[in-house]
């Protein structure tokens, strides 16, 4: 085998979050929104598509469960504000969607599955900045794997999940492909 061309097989991906864990990291994450905005009367939900917009859902009900009223949620698309435009293929345009309360003066917290290298929340931030003013943004992620390029930091983490480079995180989410769960993998080497 030429040494120039080696490569590893790349190992199978393992679960790291089951369904059940999921619901219970979503739990934890409403009522730690609650306590911090004090009842979240003014807490909209933003997810970050595709599968923010899923989780900022979900993070929705719970919300209604605890605090008894329904919470705004809706979604933000990025992709015109993202700074790797020039550099991958073209794009759909997702959806953005904020809800009828609208941002200004709210406390808006942004929603995605995966923080890694901070890229997307700075696109988020653009985003919401040509929305309107809110009185507060945080961040809700259900993975933190680390790798953080701009000085972003997630207000609530389901996971921290330390990773090298060579590894991926894949969320899985019930609306989206079936299933709940977060797989961590690991990508073929090259030399």
């Amino acid at each position: 085998m030429d040494s120039t061309h080696d490569t590893f097989d790349a190992e199978a991906p393992r679960p790291v979050l089951e369904a059940p864990d999921i619901q219970r990291v979503l739990t934890r994450i409403a009522h730690e929104i609650v306590e911090r905005a004090k009842g979240a009367q003014d807490v909209v939900l933003l997810g970050i598509p595709t599968r923010g917009t899923h989780l900022a859902t979900r993070l929705g009900e719970r919300l209604a469960q605890i605090t008894g009223r329904d919470i705004p949620t809706g979604s933000l698309d990025i992709t015109m504000y993202r700074d790797d435009l020039r550099m991958r293929p073209a794009r759909t345009l997702a959806r953005t969607d904020i809800p009828p309360t609208g941002v200004d003066d709210r406390l808006v917290v942004l929603v995605d599955d995966v923080l890694f290298s901070g890229r997307t929340i700075r696109a988020a931030l653009d985003a919401l900045g040509d929305l309107g003013r809110p009185r507060a943004v945080q961040l809700a992620v259900l993975v933190d794997r680390g790798h953080r390029q701009l000085p972003i930091r997630a207000d609530y983490v389901g996971k921290n999940l330390p990773t090298s480079l060579r590894e991926t995180v894949r969320v899985q989410l019930t609306e989206e492909d079936g299933r709940d769960g977060v797989l961590l993998g690991t990508q073929p080497a090259t030399a």
